[in-house]
């Protein structure tokens, strides 16, 4: 064996054969790995690229002394980086977009976005990445605020919107030069759509130029309050005085006055149309020992919404009692059914004397044909009967009768 070892020729192909071995083992190595996907070296995790929308873009200016103009309000900025990273980024969007101006002149500029607040291992592209802003000197005027109504034609029939009421009547808008002057109409909206009474509402103010645009502009305030009250159908109508209690003895009533004449009233046209005055107003003489104004409610009717005015004023001149006596005052008869007749029986002349009260300045002017007194017939049947003799006399006045009822016949006629 050891023959064989120190043979050179043995020991030759030895070291051949281990070097074919060598060779072989090498190159099928490498061949198994050029048929797996190639994985990088290092352990770094893997890439990935996003889109994020919408990111708002804040602007770093003096916004005590300037306005500018020409900053998109989002831009969209593609991420790209490792995945975990990238997906944290896209969840919170807590990286900011803005564009620093703090050092530009007023005039129009030429401004690159920039990013902050972003991890380093993402790398970012905005667009737009630039954008042209204008730079002016801010200025502030106050406008008068209009009121616009919508859906007017929606409103009940008979029912109006009046003059509306805005509080603060006037806005301050904050602006440049330019765009104050572009400025047409500062308005508050209202929608009427089936108002029956007054609307108190908030109405956002919002700025239009001359062609109808909405301009986004500072307003102070930029919500004002807004009464619009809505008139209902209405209708002036004329009162009864009701009296109530007599006058202390002595006196007697020279005029009663009443101030306004007529109350309106407001309610559905349906309601109003059954009303052709208003009863129910009254006064009281027995708590009148002079000439007086009183004060007095006046009685809502059913189905009326509102009235105006709800008191009214009633004066009460009073004076001294005089009398006045008349003689022989014919009786008139009223609603004696037709084919009937009828007979005095007492009085058998159909004539009695009446006595009349009053100030001086009434009666004085009073004479017989002034005083009509009268009978109803109406309902009665043949025979004999009692019937109260009423009076028509001018107001202010009262009386007394010779007798207060008379006897009547009432039969067919032949």
């Amino acid at each position: 064996m050891d023959k064989l070892m120190n043979n050179h020729w043995v020991m030759r192909v030895i070291a051949l054969f281990l070097a074919l071995m060598l060779y072989a083992s090498v190159n099928i190595e490498t061949g198994s790995q050029a048929n797996q996907p190639s994985t990088p070296l290092s352990s770094s995790p893997s890439a990935d690229k996003a889109t994020v929308t919408d990111i708002p873009v804040v602007t770093y200016f003096d916004e005590e002394d300037l306005v500018v103009t020409g900053v998109p309000e989002t831009v969209n900025v593609t991420l790209e980086g490792p995945t975990g990273t990238l997906i944290k980024a896209r969840q919170q969007k807590d990286f900011e977009v803005y564009a620093e101006l703090t050092n530009l002149s007023i005039g129009t500029h030429r401004v690159n976005l920039k990013i902050k607040n972003l991890s380093s291992d993402l790398e970012p592209t905005i667009s737009p990445s630039a954008i042209t802003v204008s730079i002016e000197e801010k200025i502030s005027k106050d406008f008068p605020v209009e009121v616009e109504f919508i859906n007017e034609d929606k409103l009940e029939e008979g029912y109006t919107p009046d003059q509306p009421i805005v509080s603060p009547n006037s806005v301050r808008i904050t602006a440049s030069k330019e765009v104050i002057d572009r400025i047409s109409k500062v308005q508050a909206t209202i929608n009427l759509e089936t108002a029956e009474d007054t609307i108190n509402k908030e109405s956002r103010i919002t700025i239009y130029d001359r062609d109808g645009n909405i301009l986004p502009v500072e307003v102070e305030p930029s919500v004002v309050d807004v009464t619009v009250p809505i008139k209902s159908p209405s209708k002036a109508l004329p009162f009864k005085v009701v009296r109530e209690g007599e006058l202390k003895n002595g006196l007697s009533i020279l005029s009663i006055e009443t101030d306004p004449k007529e109350i309106t009233v407001y309610g559905p046209l349906d309601v109003l149309d059954n009303y052709e005055f208003i009863d129910g107003v009254k006064v009281d003489l027995s708590a009148i020992e002079k000439d007086s104004v009183l004060e007095v409610d006046v009685p809502i009717p059913e189905g009326i919404e509102k009235i105006s005015p709800e008191k009214i004023k009633i004066e009460v001149d009073v004076d001294e009692q005089a009398e006045k006596s008349f003689s022989d005052i014919s009786i008139e008869e009223v609603g004696l059914a037709e084919g009937k007749v009828f007979d005095f029986l007492d009085p058998d002349a159909g004539e009695i004397d009446v006595q009349i009260y009053g100030a001086p300045g009434v009666i004085n002017d009073i004479n017989s044909e002034d005083i009509e007194l009268y009978i109803n017939l109406s309902n009665l049947s043949d025979g004999e009967h009692e019937v109260q003799v009423q009076v028509n006399s001018p107001q202010n006045l009262t009386w007394s009768l010779e007798q207060e009822k008379v006897k009547v016949r009432i039969s067919s006629a032949s």
